[in-house]
Parts: structure tokens; sequence; C-alpha cells
């Protein structure tokens, strides 16, 4: 499967208004851009004419891009093969200098990227990634900017389960001491008394617009920056919130003496609220499943939705229906007695799709178009309803993620496009800002061009090293086999590639712009390993890093507090860039595995493949907590399927192992998944046919894996799925 490949186009209804153009619209298309067009500066008609223009115009430019991708990975194929593996760095280096891989860097510069909300230039902190494709996920995502601090700590394995703290659906008040003791821990390392601690505290109380805390003792005290004390609620006559602010984030004491919890507690101290994820993404690409008209409008409508502030959804909590919409924004009393306010929601991001993406919900002069350019008119054409109502982003900016860019020939035609945009919403230029996912080589290497191509526009980069080892795997297929990916992680390439990230950003003047941004915390139910190990994101110099859920997200904002994200990045302003030569240098294997260590890699790759794969195709799941080999439940999107199938890909053209162990490994680990997924009523097992539509896509992104361009999954599983989709039409 080649760039711009397609699958047969859908069929359209004879009612297709815009038949008389070559566009023809798919009426699921044709009705969400009819919602988000009510009450916004252009019409249906013109927006579809201005779309039309843009297709016509860009999209050969686009195919032009995807056809020298391919063209450059063929030379270096060509160049490694006549190598046989006998590679000199700088020849290397040179080589890819020679075929304009390697850009040259010009003079240095910084951003000017203006009317940036505070979550993007000024604050550092977490931030979640939601397939907008899932309402109630979106809204829980939208609503994550504030969370329970009691309830991350009782519902997750930071506190352990000894001395009869176990977790349990009735409130366990052993647990709950714990929690409240790990809180208060918490609190006095953040904001600490002039004396003694929170643990210490029979109460609060505001005195001279300060905040007050009487001891056990009888005696008074304060904070020791009073300056941390911002504000307060009351309910009647007595303080119920005491909120307080570090490194530009808030703190929450929630206080009532008849809570179940706070009459418990010797302050009334009934919980505690931490600012969380100061933005989310909502993602129309890796983590969700879209393959057709009906599952982009779906998308679509929601994405609608949240920009209009109207998306609410019901479901089923026990016997309860419940319903959902987006929080309103906190208020309280600031010091001086005036009415203060905080938003109450993560500044909303979203994710479009890459330029090797094409859709046939709309077509022209009957071919399917680029999806990356619907995704642009559309998401934009929904935002744009908030650049009246300024409930997501105060500043009149609209945020777009775009993906799997290489190199910064791309990232300009990615500016052009939105630029397209802008004048066909009657939008002012540069509303539009782009986020720069560092997740190809090819814009890794170029980095400060890429940076330099959008220097109105970006907000921010970001290091998706899952999907960037994918293409690195793919870029030195030829080179030699790939070592383990346990091996992997700790290459020197990945350190150097991370800090490189943070370097160029840094050199480009992002702070104060835009954000420097890392990846995914892939386990979520192993949070107390998260709080350890994930402060490492911020002492890196990154102002947002990415987190899986809610809770994460109340969890990691604690490393914000305790790391001055802004401190960091002066103090490595003066570092010596990463090395280049490092980035270039693949983890590659350089010894003689043994046949165990071939057999548990080869069955590591197929179970996540399988476990990931029959998810996508049957259900139409983008993302999901899928067991791992060990049972430990993992975040999987296409970016950890891209490694799985390109190592096993590897493997294979190099005879680390054959087909006939590749085979055996998938069909002993459909056993594995099937069992994995036993509980699911609707779950179809893989085993013992192996033989389903499911499988079959397993099998060809393994053996299809050397000749998909860059190694992407999104063809075959794209594919796969519309088979699976209209095989279950056919059964109805």
């Amino acid at each position: 499967v080649g760039h711009g490949s397609s699958l047969p186009c859908s069929h359209f209804p004879t009612r297709d208004p815009y038949a008389m153009s070559d566009l023809r619209v798919h009426p699921a298309i044709e009705a969400v851009v009819n919602s988000a067009a009510e009450g916004s500066s252009v019409s249906p008609g013109d927006f579809w004419k201005s779309f039309q223009e843009i297709v016509a115009d860009m999209g050969p430019r686009v195919a032009a891009a995807l056809r020298q991708r391919d063209a450059m990975q063929a030379l270096i194929d060509a160049w490694l093969l006549e190598r046989s593996g006998k590679i000199d760095a700088q020849e290397y280096e040179q080589f890819l200098k020679s075929i304009g891989y390697l850009v040259p860097e010009g003079q240095p510069f910084k951003v000017d990227t203006a009317n940036v909300d505070i979550e993007i230039g000024s604050l550092a902190g977490p931030q979640l990634v939601c397939p907008v494709d899932n309402a109630r996920f979106a809204l829980n995502a939208a609503n994550a900017r504030w969370g329970s601090l009691y309830d991350a700590l009782y519902g997750f394995d930071v506190i352990s389960e000894e001395g009869g703290a176990t977790r349990a659906r009735q409130y366990n008040k052993v647990r709950g001491k714990k929690v409240e003791e790990w809180a208060e821990n918490l609190l006095s390392e953040i904001f600490p008394l002039q004396s003694g601690t929170y643990s210490q505290v029979t109460k609060f109380a505001v005195a001279n617009n300060s905040l007050s805390c009487t001891l056990e003792s009888g005696s008074a005290t304060g904070l020791k920056d009073d300056a941390a004390f911002v504000g307060y609620n009351m309910k009647g006559d007595a303080l119920s919130e005491v909120v307080l602010r570090n490194n530009g984030l808030h703190m929450i004491i929630q206080i009532d003496s008849s809570d179940a919890v706070g009459k418990e507690h010797r302050a009334g101290v009934k919980g505690v609220v931490l600012e969380g994820a100061l933005s989310a993404i909502m993602d129309c690409e890796d983590s969700v499943a879209a393959v057709d008209a009906e599952d982009k409008a779906k998308i679509y409508g929601n994405w609608v939705g949240l920009m209009k502030g109207s998306l609410v959804t019901k479901f089923q909590k026990g016997s309860q229906t419940m319903e959902r919409g987006m929080n309103a924004d906190r208020t309280y009393i600031a010091r001086d007695g005036s009415t203060a306010s905080l938003h109450g929601r993560a500044l909303l991001l979203v994710r479009n799709v890459g330029h090797h993406m094409y859709t046939d919900a709309v077509t022209y002069k009957n071919k399917d178009v680029p999806e990356g350019f619907l995704d642009a008119m559309v998401t934009v054409l929904a935002a744009s309803h908030d650049l009246k109502a300024k409930k997501n982003s105060r500043t009149g900016s609209i945020y777009i993620v775009k993906p799997k860019m290489h190199g910064p020939a791309e990232v300009a035609l990615t500016c052009e496009l939105f630029g397209r945009v802008e004048q066909a919403l009657k939008l002012p230029t540069n509303t539009v800002k782009i986020g720069i996912m560092d997740e190809e080589r090819r814009t890794t290497v170029n980095l400060m061009e890429c940076i330099r191509a959008a220097k109105n526009r970006v907000f921010f980069i970001n290091t998706g090293f899952l999907d960037r080892t994918g293409d690195d795997i793919h870029t030195s297929m030829l080179w030699a086999p790939a070592a383990p990916k346990g091996e992997i992680k700790a290459s020197k390439w990945i350190k150097a590639y991370e800090d490189w990230n943070v370097d160029c950003g840094l050199a480009a003047g992002l702070p104060g712009h835009a954000q420097i941004g890392k990846g995914m915390w892939a386990i979520p139910d192993e949070m107390g390993r998260m709080l350890v190990e994930k402060i490492g994101h911020p002492k890196a110099g990154a102002n947002t890093a990415w987190v899986p859920s809610p809770t994460a997200a109340v969890l990691h904002s604690i490393h914000y507090h305790r790391v001055s994200v802004a401190s960091v990045q002066q103090q490595l302003s003066s570092r010596q860039r990463a090395s280049l030569k490092d980035i270039l240098t693949p983890a590659l294997l350089d010894r003689t595995l043994s046949k165990e260590e071939i057999e548990r890699e080869i069955q590591n790759n197929a179970q996540g493949i399988l476990g990931y794969v029959v998810r996508w195709i049957d259900s139409g799941v983008g993302c999901s907590k899928v067991p791992d080999i060990s049972n430990v439940g993992l975040m999987e999107d296409r970016a950890t399927l891209r490694i799985s199938s390109q190592h096993l890909a590897s493997w294979l053209h190099h005879g680390v192992c054959s087909e006939e162990d590749i085979e055996a490994a998938l069909k002993k680990m459909a056993a594995v998944v099937d069992g994995q997924n036993s509980k699911d009523p609707l779950y179809r097992p893989l085993a013992p046919a192996c033989d389903g539509i499911a499988f079959q896509a397993a099998r060809a992104l393994i053996y299809e894996g050397t000749a998909v361009p860059n190694g992407y999954t999104e063809f075959a599983l794209h594919k796969f799925r519309r088979q699976a989709k209209a095989a279950r039409q056919t059964k109805l």
C-alpha cells in the first residue's frame, strides 16, 4: 500500500447539493458541517466552495510531499544495502545532506507566536490526550482541570494496602486516614507553615486577609510564603475553601465539618482539590478508529459540541442515569474581597490526522481527498464559535496538533493550509496555531528549521518517542536488525532525541510562546510508579507531558509543584545541544540472541499486536487499556502498534526469525488474548481458527511492514476495519 492509496469510495445517495461542482460530500459530513456553520461567519455553500479550491490547489503538493518521502526512503535503502551494514557515521550524515534529508540550519531566530493562553505560554502542567469519538471520555478530559487528590490517593497504588488500608467499594476509614496524612504531608511540603505542620492544624481561618491556622497547641500560625494564599470561599459564616497557589498552579483545601469525611478530621477538612490537566488534546488521529464518513462525522460532532459548549452525555452508574456536561468556572473571594475566577476546564486542543491520510468522506473528481484538509476545515469552523464566546481560549486562538510531518517543508505546507483555512472562514491571520509532533526522524534532525517554518504559529513541540521509535526502525530497516525493544528504550539515540527537542525549543525561544512537551505515561494502573518516575519530564525542561487519565493528571500535577520548570529551562538554555550523531545512530542488534530470547521477543510483539488490533478491527476502539503478555494493562494506540509490527518486520527481513516462528507465536498468543478478553460478552475469539479479519490484519501489519510507507499502520487497519464493518452489515 503506497502513500495516497485509498479504499473504494463509499456509496453516496442521489441527493448531493454539491454535485454541480467536482466535489461530492457524504450526507453525514454535510450534516455536521451544517451544524458547525450555523451561527458562524460562513455558509455551508461557501465552506465547500473554499474547500474545493484548497483541494484543487494544495492536493497535488501533498501528493508530491508523500512521493518525496518514498523517494528518500528508497535512496536510504539503496545506500544501506550497498554497505551491508558497515556504516561510517560521518559518511552517513553527509549522504543524508546530499539527498536533502538533512537541510542546512539557518541563522539563530526566536519564535513570535502571539495571543497564546497562559496554559501554553506561562504555566507548566499535565496534558491529557483523549479520543474525541467518545463523548463521555471527551467531557471527562475537558473537566479534568480539577480533581480530587483524596480520590486519586484512595483509589490507586500511591498508598499501600498494608495495615488494613485496603481499597474497597465501601469507605475504609483506615485507608482514608492514610490518604489524609499523605495529603497533609504534601501541603506541608508545598505550602509550609511558619511553625508546625498541617497534621497539627485544628482550624483554618482568614484573618487580616491572610491564612491563619490554629495548631493543636492552641497557637496560631500562617504560611511561610504569605503570597501563596490567594483566596477563599464561605458557606454561610463558615470557611469552606482555602485557595493556594504555587508555580502558577492551585490547590484548594475543602472544609465541611458536616461531611462524612470532614466530620472525622480535626479541622473539618473533607478533601484537597488540585489543578490537574491544564490542557487536553481531543484526538482525531492515533487514538480513534475512524475509517469512513460516519466515523468522521461522530468525531466532528463531538468537537462541535465541545466548542459550542453544548456537548452533553448520559450514562448509567449503577441504577442511576447520569448526565454530564462541561464544568463551569470556579469562583472564589480574593484577598482584597473581590470575586475572582479560575478556569473550570482544560484548554482544549485538537489533533488532526497527518498528510498521509486520505478519506472518501468527501471526493474531488471522484478521488479521495486529503483527510487532513477536511480535519482542518471542520475543526477550525467548529472552534470559530469559541472565538466569540471565549470559553476555551481567552486569547482568541485555535490550537491544532499536527502529527507525522517529515521535515520543514511539510511544516510549511501545513502552515500554508492553516492560512488558507483562515481565509476561507474569515479569521485573522495566525489565529490557527500549530503543535509540531516531533515523532518522525526527518523532523527531529531538522527541528530548528521545522520550528522556523512555523515561527508565527507554533504553540508546542512534543516528543512522541513511540512513533519516533517506529520510524527509526523503518528508516534503518536495511541497516541491521533492530535491538530487542527493552534495549531500544535505553539506547543513546533516545536520550539524545529527548534532549535535542528541549535544546531546540529553548534556542528558538519557545518559553512564553509555546510548550515543550514529553510523551505519555502508558501504565494507567501504576500511579505510584508514575509519581516516582514522571517527575523526570519537568526536570528535563518540559513544561507539559502526556497523561492517560484525569487521575494521572492530578498526580502528575504534583511534579510541577515540586519543580519550577521555568528555572530548569533557564539552567538548560546554556548547555550544548545534544549530539546529532547519536540521534542518527539506531539501536541495532549487536549480539547473538538465544533461542529463548528470540521466542520471548516475538511472542511479546505478537501478543501486543493482536491485543490491540482485535479491538480496533472488531470493535472500532482506537485506544484502550490492553493487557500485555504479563497482564499489565498498558494504554495502547497506533504508535505502540507501529513499533511492534516494525520490530517483527525487521527481524523477519534479517532472518533473526522465520515466518514460521511468527505464525507459531501469533497462534499461541491468539489464545492468550482470547483469555484476556474472556469477560467481554461481545468479544469474538481469534483462536482456534486464527483466520478472522482481525487476525488477517495482524499478519498484514507484520508481513507488509518493510514495504508500507514509514511503517505506518493506518493503511492496514483502515482496510480491515472496513471489511469488518461491511461483513457485519451483510449479516444484518
